[in-house]
């Protein structure tokens, strides 16, 4: 099994990794852990300024991006896009799916497809991986095998996306759904809540992912309680979904009291809810996809336009907002996109691979590239296997980053040192 290591090299963690999908019937059973340390010195970050002109004199190949809008993901068209700006867009391509992606399946996977018509297209990189995704990059691999296909948060089943993509990169929706309750528990919380809707408890990743909550729950004595509100990707669309996170949270905290603390499995509810929190009370640790951008911005009206890609500096905005706003203590982040992360650190890791400067299914060259665009992050996870077949995938990883809680000052709550009981990996 290969090891998932920090930049600095001195980490490492069982490799093989949605916010919204696994295979059926699965487990990850951990084969080892350990903390990933992003070293800003030998990621490069600073060297974001390198443009078209560091491609000069390399073969010309070109590398697609597909993501969410702003209003679904911002994070990933932001990190989309700073990778084409250290680039160029000669070189790189982005694309958006449909916000009602379910709804346009079809439309989604000709978006995806379409990016193999250009033949210089070496890799395409779909962040978050929809529904269709799989089917998309079937069709590329029919007629262009030569393209590498990289899916960012998968929402369709592993035993699928992992048959045609060469690499899947997830969130450990395992340890995560362990690390939330624990670190609720540790500020205080009697009560987590977790706010979803069908189409995302139909998948397995979330379905699982409650019933770890729901484990953790009662391991430290806490409430556990579900809350449904609208998809946004139905015909309320995002701002009815929202209107409804901002009619209803408030009644929630009436109803499970201060120290409840709450989840929510959809980016689009995120800064309603925050911003209702805020202002009536409850905790709110992590977002499903984290960042200091995601919900934050809107929820306390900031403008962060001059901070773009400063991750430092957006955070010491953000935090110094909900300090004032009278939050300290109660929310939290990772602080570092995951989104941006993704869909930025994924095609940095595939021009490497094509550059041959990069092996694709290499741990320590994926934790390198990832720390071009987060440097100085910590990270864990571990491996994928299937509980079922015992099969261990070499292309899929789970990870996930330390969590944040602002304040004055705030604090990293050690979540990637922490060790998740064995018995959470084989809950269902």
């Amino acid at each position: 099994m290969k090891k998932f290591m920090s930049v600095a090299l001195t980490s490492l963690l069982a490799g093989v990794l949605i916010s919204c999908g696994t295979p059926d019937n699965t487990d990850v059973v951990p084969e080892a852990s350990g903390s990933i340390a992003n070293e800003a010195s030998l990621a490069d970050a600073g060297e974001t300024e390198n443009s078209a002109e560091e491609a000069e004199g390399e073969a010309a190949f070109h590398i697609g991006i597909v993501t969410g809008s702003y209003s679904q993901s911002e994070d990933d068209r932001r990190g989309a896009e700073a990778f084409q700006n250290k680039y160029g867009e000669d070189m790189v391509t982005l694309a958006i799916y449909p916000d009602n992606f379910t709804e346009e399946l079809d439309t989604t996977v000709q978006i995806i497809v379409g990016l193999a018509d250009d033949p210089d297209m070496k890799a395409i990189i779909v962040n978050q991986a929809v529904d269709g995704t799989t089917e998309a990059f079937r069709q590329i691999k029919e007629k262009r095998p030569d393209i590498l296909c990289i899916a960012g948060e998968a929402y369709e089943d592993f035993s699928d996306i992992g048959e045609v993509a060469d690499l899947v990169v997830n969130y450990d929706f395992i340890s995560r759904g362990y690390l939330m309750v624990r670190t609720a528990h540790e500020l205080g919380c009697d009560t987590f809540v977790h706010v979803s809707f069908p189409r995302h408890l139909s998948y397995e990743s979330v379905s699982r992912q409650v019933a770890i909550m729901k484990a953790a729950c009662e391991e430290f004595g806490m409430n556990f309680a579900m809350e449904e509100a609208p998809d946004p990707t139905t015909e309320v669309g995002v701002p009815g979904a929202q209107s409804y996170i901002l009619e209803n949270a408030p009644k929630w905290v009436s109803k499970y009291g201060q120290k409840s603390a709450y989840f929510c499995t959809n980016d689009a509810h995120t800064e309603p809810l925050i911003k209702s929190l805020m202002e009536n009370g409850g905790y709110f640790i992590e977002a499903d996809l984290p960042s200091p951008l995601m919900g934050y911005p809107g929820a306390l009206d900031l403008d962060l336009t001059g901070a773009s890609g400063d991750f430092e500096q957006i955070t010491k905005t953000v935090e110094d907002a909900v300090v004032a706003a009278g939050g300290s203590g109660r929310f939290g982040t990772w602080t570092y996109s995951y989104g941006y992360a993704v869909s930025a650190g994924l095609a940095e890791h595939a021009r490497n691979v094509i550059l041959g400067d990069s092996k694709l299914g290499s741990i320590s060259d994926l934790s390198k590239a990832y720390g071009v665009f987060s440097p100085g992050v910590e990270w864990n996870g571990s491996g994928y296997s299937d509980s079922e077949t015992g099969e261990k995938w070499d292309n899929i990883f789970l990870i996930y980053q330390d969590t944040y809680i602002f304040g004055n000052p705030g604090r990293y709550m050690g979540t990637t040192g922490i060790e998740v009981p064995q018995e959470y990996f084989t809950i269902k």
